[in-house]
């Protein structure tokens, strides 16, 4: 067994800076989970309509509905087998702004064809997406959304482009100050820019297999559906 994101992007894996490479391969055969712990030096959001679909989202731990400059954060990954029996890396990210902490959670798994990473949003796992990674020249991560899709019960549809985002993220590792850094941007193909961060932090890894999963780390619902 190897990573979902070694698996997912086959041999640019490899073209990784290596500090990339080892806290992308964090994961069941490693038995090793990485914490962040850093700072957000811009959280941003586009026009004043976007509130309310932040606020929303926000309800789930989806998306962040505030701004702010130099905001303090912690990124969780912690590896686990889900309630279907997949391998499964959280992504949990807090950000301590200043009207009270705030997260964003997600929870990725290898696509059935393992091509590529797929991406439940939330609480509830309501939003999936596909994520394709790659591997930039100078050895920096570069992660683009692909189809989203909706899924509450019995509905399960879809998420026209109109109305979606598209995420990239971009993160590195710079070695004159030992950290890495991260810029998320999220765009709607009519409306814009709709949501972001950019920071940096340092990571420490432990065991996994004698930590496990904290409480309140896995969301509340785990969806079958890819």
């Amino acid at each position: 067994m190897t990573s979902i994101f070694r698996t997912a992007m086959g041999e640019a894996f490899e073209r990784l800076h290596p500090q990339l490479r080892r806290r992308f391969s964090v994961g069941l055969d490693s038995g090793e989970a990485c914490t962040g712990h850093g700072v957000m030096d811009r959280i941003w959001h586009g026009p004043a309509f976007v509130k309310p679909f932040l606020a929303l989202g926000g309800s789930r731990n989806i998306l962040v509905p505030g701004t702010g400059r130099d905001v303090p954060f912690t990124i969780e990954n912690i590896p686990y087998a889900d309630s279907h029996g997949r391998e499964t890396v959280t992504f949990v990210r807090t950000f301590a702004l200043p009207g009270g902490p705030r997260r964003f959670d997600a929870t990725m798994v290898l696509a059935p064809e393992g091509d590529r990473v797929l991406d439940y949003l939330g609480t509830h796992q309501h939003l999936a997406s596909d994520l394709h990674l790659s591997a930039e020249p100078d050895g920096s991560l570069l992660i683009r959304s692909g189809e989203h899709r909706f899924r509450e019960g019995p509905v399960d549809v879809r998420v026209p482009g109109l109305i979606g985002g598209d995420a990239e993220v971009r993160e590195s590792y710079d070695d004159a100050t030992g950290r890495f850094r991260i810029r998320v941007r999220v765009t709607n193909r009519r409306f814009g820019p709709l949501f972001g961060y950019e920071g940096s932090f340092t990571a420490h890894y432990s065991d996994v297999r004698s930590h496990g999963v904290r409480a309140g780390l896995r969301p509340v619902r785990e969806e079958i559906r890819a």
